[in-house]
This record gives structure tokens, sequence and C-alpha cells, in this order.
């Protein structure tokens, strides 16, 4: 998933009183759809405005009561049955129920969004009652309770489900709702507190989330006391705020930047169907220089996927390649590349500057490699790397879930970003210990950790940090596997 930045802008927080401040929220991309069926876990201010989840996740990584009260699995774990709230009603005035349950879940895998895939094992939604459901899932995935206090869990009007009026429309069970008068999709959303809210209220009686296409004029407005809150994700802007004694920082990591390499097979591209060429990319890269001078030191140099926060983690593979060219070179010529080989790459401006540009460009250049950078837009991105594959590799931003499930499924199995299905028999063998939960999966995840790096599989450069920055009237607290705080985690200081 790319990580996407959320910032506050516009002011208005510390004139909290009461509970009825305004905070405003500033992102760099923009919702298209407010209809579950399109949400992301990295968009998720969105649609919290508006929906509530299943489950609500604090901002530790631990999962509360939300729409579910309780829940519970089954001894194979296949079987996840859920005790709902009674008493809410959506914004049409209809029940939050069972049946709702069973609507919203089958909406969504079925909706063809970029989070459809968690719900891939959901087989079935047995209503029991209005109050009772069991999700019946093909195996047990270790991942089910997050993806539940994510989009997955999102719940919205039966209703509305058919038809596309959720896209503008939005209606939920959330504790605000969407004024249409004042909103302009794609530029800026603004929430009204909802009356009659079955929950807590906010503390705040106006959300608005604005887009805006750079992170200097978030700066400037956090300096001047325009702006409440911001995420900065920009190591030279987060330099610009951390000497101001007028705001509140906190660094938190989320995500780490690097070479996914799709093509193990060598369809597109030979040369990386050998293991040796995979680690020669690795030893080529000097990753604490690009750290420095990119990242000006924020985040730590990494040969891992898996977060910090995971069983997979293994502190010692943060380091297992030395930046070593003449290594680098010596593996190619192993492999049968001692003139080396022309990697094609894309490059979409938002993730790769000119310094990454140039600094992988110098890198493996210095051991034979030619990189070739094509140019896209988001539009020709996702038509060319996703559906078309026209590329064998991609530098990209990817969050790192504190559940290993979750890096699993994203980057291991097939689909989302192994494009070409690649496997192993050592990760064929390890995947459905992982998935079986359990003290082995633990054990099964730092295995398969390291047989990855091993292998090459992927060429991460660094973990970034990101600063979470506001005013000295809001509190802001970062929230486990995501890249921005949700919703819930604003509040007035003091």
């Amino acid at each position: 998933m790319t990580s996407l930045v959320l910032a506050g802008c516009g002011g208005g927080g510390g004139s909290a009183g009461g509970g009825s401040a305004e905070l405003d929220i500033a992102t760099l991309t923009s919702a298209q759809s407010l209809d579950p069926a399109d949400a992301l876990g990295s968009a998720l201010p969105y649609f919290q405005a508006v929906y509530d989840t299943l489950l609500k996740r604090a901002p530790d990584g631990s999962f509360r009561p939300m729409l579910a009260t309780k829940w519970s699995y089954d001894k194979d774990r296949t079987r996840l049955s859920l005790t709902l709230r009674q008493g809410v009603k959506f914004t049409d005035g209809s029940a939050f129920d069972a049946q709702a349950v069973k609507a919203n879940m089958e909406h969504f895998k079925k909706g063809g969004g970029g989070a459809a895939k968690d719900l891939g094992a959901l087989q079935a939604v047995e209503v029991r009652d209005a109050t009772h459901v069991t999700l019946r899932l093909s195996a047990p995935d270790p991942a089910m309770l997050f993806y539940l206090s994510d989009a997955a869990g999102l719940m919205a009007s039966p209703a509305k489900l058919a038809g596309g009026s959720l896209k503008t429309d939005p209606d939920g069970t959330g504790p605000y709702t969407l004024d249409k008068a004042r909103t302009a999709v794609g530029d800026k959303y603004v929430f009204e507190r909802r009356k009659g809210y079955w929950g807590s209220q906010l503390p705040y009686r106006t959300l608005t989330i604005s887009v805006f296409d750079n992170e200097t004029a978030i700066v400037n407005g956090l300096r001047t006391g325009q702006i409440d809150t911001a995420v900065l994700q920009d190591a030279n802007q987060q330099e610009a705020v951390k000497s101001d004694t007028q705001l509140r920082t906190a660094e938190h990591t989320f995500d780490f930047q690097g070479l996914l390499l799709f093509d193990r097979a060598g369809v597109r591209t030979p040369a990386l169907r050998e293991v040796k060429v995979r680690q020669a990319l690795n030893y080529a890269l000097d990753r604490g220089t690009m750290l420095d001078k990119i990242r000006r030191g924020g985040g730590q140099t990494t040969d891992q996927v898996f977060g910090t926060g995971t069983k997979a983690y293994d502190k010692s593979l943060d380091t297992y390649y030395d930046h070593d060219p003449a290594k680098a070179r010596k593996l190619l010529a192993q492999a049968g590349y001692a003139k080396g080989f022309t990697l094609k790459l894309p490059r979409i401006s938002a993730i790769v500057n000119d310094a990454l540009a140039a600094s992988i460009e110098t890198d493996l250049k210095a051991v034979g490699i030619k990189v070739v950078w094509d140019q896209l837009d988001g539009n020709s991105a996702v038509q060319r790397i996703y559906k078309d594959r026209a590329y064998s590799a991609m530098v990209m931003n990817i969050g790192q879930s504190p559940i290993d499930w979750v890096t699993v499924q994203d980057l291991v199995a097939p689909g989302t970003f192994n494009l070409f299905g690649s496997t192993d028999a050592t990760v064929r063998q390890l995947l459905p210990r992982i998935q079986a939960g359990g003290p082995q999966a633990g054990t099964a995840a730092r295995a398969l950790n390291r047989h990855l790096v091993q292998q090459g599989w992927f060429v991460p450069f660094y973990r970034s940090s990101f600063l979470l920055v506001s005013g000295k009237d809001v509190k802001a607290e970062p929230q486990s596997g995501m890249g921005v705080p949700s919703i819930y985690d604003y509040t007035p200081a003091g």
C-alpha cells in the first residue's frame, strides 16, 4: 500500500471550548469516492468520519469494541462470531444489524476496490439473529481482526450499497455527516458532528479534510498557527519544524522504502531469475548514504520488509547486506552477467524524487547495471504497473503493518505486490504455518523473513520516520498500522 500523508490545515483546533472546536486535516491525496468498497487503510480518516468499523483499533494496535461488542473464534479459527451493538442507526434512519453486516461485507469483497483482497478468506456471512453474525472462513486469517478495524470493517446503510450514491453521499453510523454544500470532491471535505450519535461525541464539532499539493504550504501554516496538526514525510520539511518551540512533535516509523522485485522468475528481465543477481542488487546500494542524504538521517537502514513490531522481525537482518560493490560485481559475474544488464523501472515523482533516482542510478551503474526510468503519472502508473505488468521491479513506499500476515499477503503471496506470482518450496512450506496461528506462527514468520532476505526477494533501503506535528492547542497520537492518526487520536490540549 502506498503511504498517504495527512496533515492539518486551516486552524481552529485551539479554539476548543466545551467540545465545540474545529479541526482541519489536510492531505496530499484526495478521496475520489467515499463508498466503503473503495476504501484503503491509508485513507481511513476520510471514511472514519461517516462510517464506524466493526472493531476499533487503539493507537497501540489493540482492538476495542465498536459496532461489534464481542468476538470469538472457534478452535479451528475458521469461524469468527460477532455480537453486535443494539440501537444503532444509519443516517437514513435504518437499523444497523446482522443483515447490514452481511450486505456490507459482500459489497466490499465484490466491489473490486484496492483492499477487496482483505476478505479473500471470507466464504460466507451467517446471520444467526439481528445481533449475532458468524464469519465463515475458508482458512484461518491471522489478520481478520485487523481488517475489521480497517477498511473491510466499515459499515454503510444496505439501502445505499447499490447505485453508486455512496461515492459522494455517504450514509453510515459514524460520528459525523458530510456537509455536501461545503464539500468539493477532490479538494475539500467538510464533516459536521452528527446529532444523536450512539457513541461518545468526538471533541471537534467540525472536521475538515483539505487537499494540498505540497508540504511546504503545510509547514508555513503550522508556523503561523493556521494549521492545527500535520504528519510530515519529507525530511527537509521535518527539519524545518523541529526547532519551533510552539509546536509539538513526535516521530514514528510506519513504512519502508525499497525496490520491490516483481519478476523473480525472469519473465521480463531474465537476470532477476538468478538469486546471485538479486543479492548483487542488495550489495550494490549504499543505504547509509541514501538515508543521510535523502532522509537526512530520519529513519533506519534495513534489509528486511517486516516491521519492528512483527513476530517476523529480526534485528540482525537490518544489516545482512553490507555496501560492497566489489562483491556485487563478483556475484553478477558468477551469475553470467559480468557485463551487467539493463533494469527498466517506472518512476512516479511523488515516490522517487531526483535525489533518490540519482542515488539508485549511480550505485547500480557502479556495478554494471544500467537503470532506465519510465516517467509515469498516477493514471498511467496503475495501468502500466498493475494491469500490463510492464515492469520487473518498482521503487515503492510500503506501510509496515504490525500484523505478520498483512505483510505476507501484501508482499509475499501472489497478488498485490507479487505481481508475477513468484514462489518457491520454502515459501509454500512456511505460509500455511504462519496462517494457522499459534506458537508455531512466530517461528515460521522469522524463518520466512530470513529466507526472503537471503534469497534477495526485495531490495529495501530504509524505514522512514514520519513526524507527527501539532500546535500547542492540539494533542495528536500516532496510530499503529497507519501512517496518520485516526480521527479518534486528536484531542484539544489541556
